[in-house]
């Protein structure tokens, strides 16, 4: 049996290269990296996020979208990636506001430096960005596209306000809109869609007007139709499609 002493003589020498101030050389160089700091961690988190916009619905402005917002930033998102549409709604969809959310997209993405955003809209905001995604160059611009509550095939209650409102015309069953949304492929380029849609929605109806083909349809249970911009299941649902 090999003594301590007789061990240490029996073990291979060092190759050349690792001589002793070779390995105090490549420890100094090892205590003199610095660790990741916890806003370095964060940047590279953020960095593989997209920022978001989000798009509110009919008789309605961004304030609505308070909770939800509330909700993405204790899950991580700053201010500055989360951006609110804000629109006349009483405009025609096709002709004026998705090429005013194209606009906004395109100084989101400027200011933001990224490829891409995410969108999520609710109610009549989910014909806005789905004919901006569809006709107006949004395909290359979004990576996932959210509706909430949005009368994606028309709601027959569109039709009390239809006389004289554009966009109430807009959301009526086989509107022009509607017809050209709906027509051949519903969920087009490589976004990923999501819906989310109520039994219980007072305002779109039929309620299975919300779910599209090709998308990921999330029925959320018996909510009003504004309940969905505040349920805690809806936002929890919204937030995993999103980092998909």
């Amino acid at each position: 049996m090999l003594t301590a002493r007789q061990g240490l003589r029996a073990l291979p020498p060092l190759p050349a290269l690792l001589t002793l101030p070779v390995l105090l050389a490549l420890l100094t160089l090892c205590l003199a990296l610095p660790a990741a700091s916890p806003a370095q961690a964060y940047a590279a988190r953020a960095a593989s996020r997209n920022p978001m916009v989000l798009v509110h619905g009919y008789n309605a402005d961004p304030g609505v979208w308070g909770a939800l917002r509330a909700d993405l930033r204790a899950a991580g998102y700053t201010d500055a990636e989360l951006f609110s549409f804000g629109y006349d709604t009483h405009r025609s969809v096709n002709e004026v506001l998705a090429g005013r959310l194209g606009a906004y997209v395109d100084q989101v993405r400027r200011e933001t430096g990224a490829a891409e955003v995410d969108v999520v809209s609710h109610s009549f905001g989910s014909l806005v960005s789905r004919w901006y995604v569809k006709f107006g160059g949004g395909a290359a611009a979004v990576d996932h596209w959210v509706s909430l509550a949005g009368p994606n095939r028309g709601t027959s209650t569109a039709w009390a306000c239809a006389l004289w409102d554009q966009a109430c015309r807009d959301m009526t069953p086989g509107s022009y809109v509607v017809k050209n949304l709906n027509s051949g492929d519903e969920t087009p380029g490589a976004v990923k869609y999501a819906t989310f849609w109520s039994g219980c929605d007072e305002v779109v109806n039929p309620d299975d007007s919300v779910p599209l083909t090709g998308a990921t349809n999330t029925p959320v249970g018996c909510l009003g139709h504004n309940d969905l911009l505040g349920d805690d299941g809806t936002s929890a649902g919204v937030r995993a499609f999103l980092g998909s």
